[in-house]
């Protein structure tokens, strides 16, 4: 065999890209190393540090030498702490046979996927949507169906969402609070759309990353209402709730015949999460100070601050249900082309943004600007916005 030609990646492969999210951030760096001044919106994590709690856990998890493989889907007592959470908070009833800790909401979302689309199957998702979906089901062999959120304007999402379905839908991704919007669904809209689910034997999907970031009304786990118990497969993350992005943590629950699968594929892939992080993990989750009420009241301000900056700068911008981003509109101020509004704006400024057509062409004409910052940054970028 010429030696060439055995030099080269599966075909598989290049059903994935590389995240635009991370150029841009490379891009940023640079322009900082080299001395310039950048007022940075353009990341995905919160402002504050991991509270020490969690870290103490972890560390005393090293002094006790907790250093050895733990089991592949989770020790103990974090999987029981998890069932007691999602019973408490998610009204989600799941033995701890059907929970598996995963190596953050990434790697649950990539496990999901794999275990549930065959080749041809259709994956339906509310676009703009989290960066690697639409790969995620690719690699998968599945064929993404984008739906934009703007058709939820005036209709019910179950409807909307119908007139998708085809015989090959094997599945509906929802995540809410959503990824870059800031959307939250309902509960009566999540209520139809289990109803859809049922009616249509179909699966779910929910990435629930930002659950305790919901600003207007209280979170609704899909997989709490009635008939979805089973056909729902729900994915956590510690990284928005406990600042623990570089901790690559997260569950995922799902029905025991789905459950097998994942487990596979974990053991395949990871063999399991760090033991010590997993201890960090257990006190996050076992928590019962005023974490995450104290959290949620931080964000707002930071919230407001930014939005009237962005409003008073003649961009057009919903007030975001949830997560931590706003989504301007930015068409009449900077251009159609999301990329060369986001250049032209970081040139004006030095406010670093996420062009919106990375989140799916239904992004296009819009900005990311994350107001997970200090004070002072926010700040800077109000100040900024001004001189637009």
């Amino acid at each position: 065999m010429n030696q060439t030609e055995a030099i080269r990646p599966s075909a598989r492969t290049r059903r994935l890209g590389f995240s635009e999210i991370v150029t841009i951030r490379n891009q940023v760096l640079a322009m900082v190393g080299a001395g310039r001044s950048v007022i940075r919106l353009e990341g995905g994590e919160p402002f504050a540090p991991t509270p020490d709690f969690v870290k103490e856990a972890i560390k005393r998890a090293l002094d006790q030498n907790q250093t050895r493989y733990a089991p592949s889907s989770g020790i103990p007592p974090l999987l029981e702490a998890v069932r007691t959470k999602l019973a408490e908070r998610n009204r989600i009833e799941a033995p701890a046979s059907r929970i598996i800790v995963v190596n953050g909401g990434a790697h649950g979302l990539f496990c999901s996927f794999q275990a549930t689309l065959d080749e041809g199957d259709e994956a339906i998702f509310l676009s703009p949507h989290w960066t690697p979906i639409r790969d995620l089901v690719s690699y998968a062999g599945g064929t993404a169906v984008p739906v934009p959120w703007r058709e939820l304007d005036g209709a019910a999402a179950a409807e909307v969402i119908g007139r998708r379905i085809t015989p090959r839908t094997r599945l509906i991704y929802v995540n809410t609070p959503s990824n870059p919007t800031g959307k939250v669904l309902s509960r009566s809209e999540l209520e139809g759309i289990a109803r859809l689910a049922v009616d249509r034997d179909l699966l779910v999907i929910s990435d629930e990353a930002y659950e305790d970031l919901v600003w207007e009304e209280p979170h609704v786990s899909i997989g709490s209402l009635a008939g979805m118990e089973r056909r729902t497969i729900t994915v956590f993350t510690l990284s928005k709730s406990f600042s623990l992005t570089g901790g690559r943590i997260g569950y995922v629950v799902a029905d025991e015949a789905i459950m097998d699968a994942i487990r596979r594929l974990v053991l395949s892939s990871t063999n399991g999460v760090s033991t010590p992080t997993q201890f960090g993990a257990l006190a996050a989750i076992s928590d019962r100070s005023d974490h995450l009420a104290r959290m949620r009241e931080a964000f707002r301000p930071r919230r407001e601050l930014l939005l009237d900056a962005v409003r008073a700068a003649g961009l057009r911008c919903e007030a975001p249900r949830g997560a931590f981003y706003l989504f301007p509109e930015v068409r009449e101020r900077l251009g159609k082309d999301s990329w060369a509004a986001m250049t032209g704006l970081l040139e004006r400024t030095g406010i670093a943004t996420v062009p919106g057509a990375v989140f799916g062409s239904e992004g296009e004409g819009h900005l990311r600007m994350s107001f997970s910052m200090p004070m002072e940054v926010l700040e800077q970028a109000a100040a900024a916005l001004r001189r637009l």
